[in-house]
């Protein structure tokens, strides 16, 4: 069978001689990842009989942000098997507090009140530990798990009449011994690096909601009492807004996401007295880190938003961030990569046990990774708007809106969605308030807009 290479996706410059002296490997499933998506998609196929391979660039524990957890990962944790072990890392979270400048008080939510009382808190998490807990969960199920080796290259077979044949990828060990698998199907579970995304040229930013952030980990940071003491807090401030999550060993995550049109005013600064500076801009954050130190160093990344323009293709698919990534702030980057493990799991057992399936699972597969951040998106969008920032921090339940929002903001976004009329009601009931507030809504709308194009002329990122 002729080998033919996807676009920008063939082996590096020098690799077609080198590869000839690589040992190749063969299995069905390679998994370029071992994140939460690629370790929930390896143990999901494992189960099912299949040789799997996992490929991680890294060894784990290795940092990680993005620490809070959805109350509707729960469920999945115990379809996954993992409940016991990520309950004795996470800290509860019941709660999500937000804190506006332009308001006098703040506002929590319990996720004990939102439309399914079943799912009533959550974790925070060290993503060091819990990423580790799902990879090596997924060696324990079967799946072959290589770390300290990335991947290089892949290049796609086809057989008969141009259909899928596999795939050959290459890779190189940190030792600097190169290697290759064959595989029957390639899951692009790369994150943020976005491995095939990158090389189909598939990447596209998100030109309604592009973001940067900064962050780092603290010690000694006052947190509220009680079983509020895991809640996330959110507070908002003139360049968008920062993230307050509280770890079980005492540290606390804490992270700026603003436009980079802000980020570049930083200057001569470093990152870190920029992001220090940043946070002096929020009064109520920096009390609550006055008598705090910084534990880590600040870490600064930007294209917050992206999606790629495709989420498949013959012998792959592209699951969690490797697929798109939305703004954190309502912290569904988990629970998505690992639904959409769970829907790559189902889409590749059709692509290889019944091919006749195949492609009505790989569009369901769309359906859904597409979905989940639409749900969140059209909140992401407005939530620095005011109008929203009024309806977050005085919510009313009357026709049981309060209810359908605290649904999307615990990760009920799949299924039945029984809540889908009353949130329908809190959109009209957000329209309706910016048009009774019209020069409000003006300024913002314009606001936004010269950030969106301060964003594409300039569109720069600090680094440290």
């Amino acid at each position: 069978m002729p080998i033919t290479e996807l676009p920008q996706a063939s082996a590096r410059p020098g690799s077609s001689s080198d590869s000839t002296h690589a040992v190749r490997q063969y299995c069905d499933v390679l998994v370029i990842g071992g994140g939460p998506a690629g370790s929930t998609t390896a143990a999901l196929l494992a189960d099912r009989g299949y040789d799997v391979t996992v490929i991680e660039k890294d060894r784990h524990p290795r940092f990680h942000i993005g620490e809070s957890l959805l109350p509707a990962n729960l469920r999945l944790f115990e379809k996954l098997g993992v409940a016991d072990e990520i309950r004795a890392i996470g800290m509860q979270k019941w709660g999500a507090e937000f804190v506006s400048p332009w308001h006098d008080h703040k506002q929590t939510f319990q996720f004990a009140d939102a439309w399914d009382k079943t799912m009533p808190y959550a974790y925070q998490v060290r993503r060091s530990e819990f990423d580790e807990i799902l990879l090596r969960h997924a060696g324990r199920r079967g799946a072959r798990v290589i770390e300290g080796c990335r991947v290089r290259a892949v290049e796609f077979l086809k057989g008969r009449a141009n259909e899928n044949a596999g795939a050959i990828v290459m890779a190189a060990h940190e030792d600097g011994r190169d290697e290759q698998w064959q595989a029957r199907f390639v899951v692009d579970a790369s994150g943020r690096g976005t491995f095939l995304g990158n090389r189909f040229k598939a990447k596209v930013r998100n030109s309604r909601h592009n973001s940067a952030a900064m962050y780092a980990h603290y010690k000694g940071a006052r947190r509220e009492c009680g079983r509020d003491e895991g809640n996330i807090a959110v507070y908002w401030f003139d360049h968008g807004w920062f993230w307050f999550i509280p770890l079980l060993d005492g540290v606390t995550s804490i992270g700026a996401v603003s436009w980079p049109s802000y980020m570049n005013t930083r200057g001569k600064r470093t990152v870190e007295q920029f992001f220090l500076d940043t946070i002096a801009l929020c009064p109520a954050l920096a009390k609550r880190l006055q008598d705090a130190t910084l534990a880590s160093p600040v870490e600064a990344t930007g294209n917050f938003s992206y999606e790629c323009d495709h989420s498949y293709g013959p012998g792959y698919l592209l699951v969690g961030d490797a697929y798109a990534f939305i703004d954190p702030i309502f912290s569904s980057g988990v629970m998505l990569a690992m639904n959409g493990g769970f829907e790559a799991a189902a889409a590749v057992d059709a692509c290889l046990a019944r091919p006749a399936e195949a492609e009505a699972a790989l569009q369901r597969y769309h359906q859904v990774v597409k979905h989940g951040p639409k749900e969140f998106s059209w909140f992401i969008y407005r939530v620095t708007n005011p109008t929203m920032r009024d309806l977050f921090m005085g919510p009313s339940n009357k026709w049981r809106v309060k209810e359908a929002l605290l649904a999307v903001l615990a990760g009920d976004i799949f299924g039945s969605r029984p809540y889908r009329n009353s949130l329908l009601l809190f959109k009209a009931i957000y329209y309706a308030f910016s048009l009774a507030n019209l020069k409000r809504s003006l300024v913002a709308w314009r606001r936004r807009r010269f950030n969106m194009r301060r964003i594409d002329e300039a569109g720069t990122v600090p680094s440290r």
